[in-house]
């Protein structure tokens, strides 16, 4: 299931994990058993801008409501806890949905969700803005150890700096859909990651120079300045922490490819209302 809900407020404030507003430091993690880290109704404190805290809010209703109308259960026996990477997950969630899993991003205008049965499930939502203070190639040369040599060469080749943007920030999106997918926070080097594309749509990832079969992704442009991607994968590539949160790891590789190949549904569009009143 897709949704998105538009939050209307411009790019400048708020992101998703790790948006490129400078070059953000990236922190060695170890994999660790999850802690039960629950949400609660209200956003975090350390949101301190109103943007920010309407896109926070509008994160965790998404996230109730999708498991309210997708599992069924009632609001008040929902338990979203998080691992200790951040990566959120359902509590004790029903055994005929072994795998279920789902991820958030929001950036500028757009707060967004995603949710998989059995295939890992990674978004992540972008927004194309221009750099404030520096030429696109000095912004640019902030992220140079985030992608390869392959990669830039794609974004040098675009002609004129929106497109040289939209090109660094497609890329962009879909390794931080993988990265989100496997639960691994902000400690996996995003170098690691390369992705081919035939004109953005049969899109393959090499991971750590090896092509990777079981991984799928979809770029979506949500309007002129913001881009979604969608990240669908296979479970043995979690975190350990993560894996600790689903039931079925290992999956026949018919069952798998199956799930795989499933068409990913367009995003439907939400208001808060409707999120609130089911």
């Amino acid at each position: 299931m897709r949704w998105r809900r538009s939050t209307a407020a411009g790019c400048g404030g708020g992101g998703s994990s790790t948006s490129p507003a400078g070059a953000p430091p990236r922190r060695s993690s170890k994999p660790r058993l999850p802690s039960c880290r629950r949400t609660t109704a209200m956003p975090s404190p350390g949101f301190v801008k109103e943007e920010d805290r309407k896109r926070a809010l509008i994160s965790r209703l998404l996230q109730y409501s999708l498991v309210h109308r997708v599992l069924g259960i009632p609001f008040h026996q929902i338990d979203i806890c998080r691992t200790t990477e951040g990566k959120p997950y359902l509590e004790n969630g029903p055994p005929a949905f072994r795998n279920f899993n789902f991820n958030t991003s929001h950036q500028g205008d757009y707060v967004g969700i995603a949710s998989e049965l059995l295939c890992l499930v990674g978004l992540d939502i972008v927004c194309i803005s221009k750099p404030q203070g520096e030429t696109t190639v000095e912004f640019l040369k902030n992220f140079s150890s985030y992608l390869t040599d392959h990669e830039w060469n794609c974004i040098d080749r675009a002609a004129g700096s929106i497109e040289m943007l939209t090109e660094f920030y497609r890329y962009w999106c879909l390794k931080e859909a993988f990265v989100k997918a496997v639960g691994a926070g902000v400690g996996f080097g995003l170098h690691r990651l390369e992705f081919h594309h035939v004109e953005w749509s049969n899109i393959s990832v090499y991971i750590d120079g090896i092509e990777s079969r079981k991984w799928r992704f979809c770029l979506f442009k949500l309007d002129e300045m913001h881009l979604a991607s969608i990240a669908k994968g296979h479970p043995e590539d979690a975190t350990h922490s993560f894996k600790t949160t689903l039931s079925d790891v290992v999956v026949e590789d018919e069952e798998f490819y199956a799930a795989l190949e499933i068409p990913d549904e367009t995003f439907t569009l939400q208001t808060a209302e409707q999120l609130t009143q089911l």
